[in-house]
């Protein structure tokens, strides 16, 4: 019929006039079903002021009460109907009627009896027209309903607390970006809280919860800067740094709920790049951590925002005219959106105007100190120097009269001991006069695997307390103070991924310790497979001066099968790994072996041993073992059968590590260290 109903909407208003029912004109009901009014003045009908008659006529508009005249005889001249009022009337038909039978009737009786009849007939036709005119009504009613039923938008409320996810009094949901995230913040006294382990996956990784010592029940929480640390007990309102004093906060940073650490969110801002904004009704938050193009729309006239994207879909929320969107996806007719306080639904398309793309402004309420790194001019060729133990310093010089370009030594000095942190030691002032005599830094190795007292270290309890880490730390920086050695050497190995969190943590600590007294810190780490991600190689790249990546152990005495120490392709992996975790490539030193190993393979038992790159020209000479090139692994590869044992060797040798430094150069990374010298 031509008609349109894209702005009918809101049954619950009883308003189908121009704001709603649009068809060529524009229909009021306001009246109710029984008054139609156009609004140009065409036809006004109220069922009080119908006319009827029950013999054909065209009666005018007359009261009920009145007496109805005689239809008057019709005429049969040129085929019009005429109708006769007043006496001629009477005066004709009395004129022209006769008697018939033995009763007499006169006009008068005439008259009577057809004011009866005309009567009868009204009364024995008002109960039809008023059945016919109540089915006419429930129809249109029933009609009504069914086209309201299905084109009348719903007015139904949605429940936003359920809508959000809301899980308690105290429990504040998160839009996160443009998402409602499964992450909750917790309101505690009027303060935002969440959960610290939340807070390091998704906002600042830095910061840190550990104890004092074995004894402490309560737990601090760390943050390290470049040159400072800060501390705050949990539960206190107090914070601390090494350098600049303390200060109290009218509220705690950290709390303890249940055996669970929140930390405030407001606490987490001061050091931290990140929108947040919170609405209430209920209360949730606003958290933005990356910022880019984002597409707006303007709201062009009242609408509503639903749960989904239908008519009768709940309401969430009312948006007035002029009001701004983010467009999140749209569709044929309905579009999801936000809305300025945060509330994600759907809108009709049509209510969108003025839709364009823009830039988010980056939250820049931090700046973030710049980490400075002492540095080594040149490229780097490091040679790790196994001492084992203060009498191995002697064979310094015989080891070095066979170099030619290193320029670092890095002899293995000191191993941790205890759970205290103490470590026991092997440097001597000759040595380091030596070194340098020759023109090399000496880069003083700490590890955690070969102490003499090893079975009495535990990694998780000297890592955990901030106690151990400060004596293992003042004790390194006290010698490197005493003996002049230009660098500390960090090879942790073996570290369960449960105290991978306290392992960065030592990191960041012992880098502040080195800045600030002038000491070269680099740290020995694993290539970054997702196995070895709880080192955290990126949080080491910011802290550590250089990264050595030990691009070895390929294939090591646990090995399950034989295989290459360090094939072309591994060492290749793990350099671009480190660079992917934005490991700047002059702060970037690879590590290669010295040595290979001898695999035997017996009856599917597979053992090995690792011998220096000499013994291992001599091995492969004394059992007369055949020798050719790997180019898949870069090395030569040698294989033999004796008694039944299959021998097999991936040789590293002067063409081996050749194929490795081009590698390396291809790169640009600052240089190489070699384990081990010999």
């Amino acid at each position: 019929m031509g008609s349109r109903y894209d702005d009918f909407q809101d049954y619950g208003e009883n308003d189908f006039g121009r704001d709603g029912y649009d068809d060529a004109y524009d229909a009021d009901f306001r009246g109710g079903y029984d008054h139609y009014d156009d609004e140009y003045g065409n036809g006004v009908y109220e069922d009080d002021r119908y006319a009827y008659a029950d013999d054909g006529y065209a009666y005018e508009e007359t009261p009920y009460e009145e007496e109805v005249s005689q239809p008057a005889a019709r005429r049969t001249g040129k085929g019009k109907k005429n109708r006769r009022t007043g006496s001629s009337a009477r005066k004709a038909s009395a004129g022209t009627r006769k008697k018939t039978g033995t009763g007499k009737r006169s006009a008068s009786a005439g008259r009577k009896q057809g004011k009866k009849g005309r009567k009868r007939k009204k009364k024995s036709a008002s109960p039809v027209f008023a059945i016919l005119l109540m089915i006419l009504v429930l129809g249109m009613a029933f009609g009504a309903k069914l086209f309201l039923d299905r084109y009348s938008y719903s007015t139904e409320q949605a429940d936003l607390s359920e809508q959000f996810n809301v899980q308690g009094a105290d429990d504040v949901p998160i839009v996160w970006g443009n998402e409602l995230s499964e992450i909750h913040a917790k309101r505690i006294d009027g303060i935002d809280y969440m959960k610290l382990d939340d807070v390091k996956s998704q906002l600042n990784s830095r910061f840190y919860y550990g104890k004092q010592n074995a004894q402490d029940e309560t737990g601090m929480i760390l943050y390290c800067f470049p040159t400072d640390k800060l501390k705050t007990v949990v539960g206190s309102t107090e914070v601390s740094t090494e350098q600049g004093g303390s200060q109290t906060l009218d509220y705690a940073p950290a709390v303890n709920v249940d055996g669970t650490i929140y930390l405030a969110l407001n606490f987490v801002k001061q050091y931290t790049n990140f929108g947040m904004t919170a609405y209430e009704n209920p209360s949730r938050l606003q958290i933005d951590t990356a910022w880019g193009e984002e597409t707006v729309a303007t709201i062009s006239r009242k609408t509503q925002i639903r749960t989904s994207g239908g008519i009768k879909s709940p309401v969430m929320e009312q948006l007035e005219k002029g009001a701004k969107v983010t467009v999140l996806e749209q569709m044929d007719t309905w579009s999801k959106v936000k809305s300025e306080d945060s509330v994600i639904g759907y809108v009709e398309n049509r209510r969108l105007s003025d839709i364009q793309t823009q830039t988010m402004t980056a939250v820049a309420d931090y700046t973030e100190p710049e980490v400075t790194h002492l540095t080594f001019d040149g490229k780097i060729n490091m040679a790790f120097h196994n001492v084992w133990g203060s009498q191995g310093n002697v064979t310094l010089t015989s080891y070095m009269a066979q170099t030619k370009t290193v320029n670092i030594v890095a002899p293995t000095w000191y191993w941790v001991s205890d759970n205290d942190g103490n470590v026991e030691k092997a440097a001597t002032q000759e040595y380091v006069n030596q070194a340098h005599s020759m023109g090399c830094q000496v880069w003083a190795v700490v590890d955690n695997i070969n102490s003499s007292s090893l079975q009495q270290l535990d990694n998780h309890t000297f890592l955990t307390t901030l106690d151990a880490r400060t004596n293992l730390i003042s004790q390194l920086t006290d010698e490197a103070k005493t003996y002049g050695f230009d660098g500390i050497n960090v090879d942790f190995e073996l570290i369960p991924e449960e105290n991978g969190e306290d392992y960065i943590e030592f990191i960041r600590e012992l880098s502040i310790a080195c800045r600030n007294a002038g000491i070269i810190l680099s740290v020995d780490t694993y290539p970054n497979f997702s196995f070895n991600s709880h080192y955290h190689l990126d949080e080491q790249g910011v802290f550590a001066d250089y990264i050595v990546i030990m691009g070895y152990d390929e294939h090591y005495a646990g090995s399950q099968e034989a295989g290459s120490v360090a094939s072309i392709s591994y060492v290749t992996q793990g350099i671009q790994m480190a660079l992917n975790d934005g490991i700047a490539k002059d702060r970037l030193i690879n590590a290669i072996p010295f040595y290979s190993r001898v695999w035997e393979t017996d009856g599917g038992q597979v053992s090995s041993k690792a011998l220096g790159m000499q013994d291992i020209q001599d091995y492969i000479q004394a059992h007369g073992m055949s020798v050719n090139w790997s180019a898949d692994a870069g090395q030569n590869y040698a294989e033999t059968t004796e008694d039944g044992r299959k021998i097999q060797i991936w040789v590293e040798d002067a063409q081996s590590i050749q194929q490795k430094l081009d590698v390396m150069q291809s790169f640009g990374i600052k240089g190489v260290a070699e384990w081990r010298l010999q």
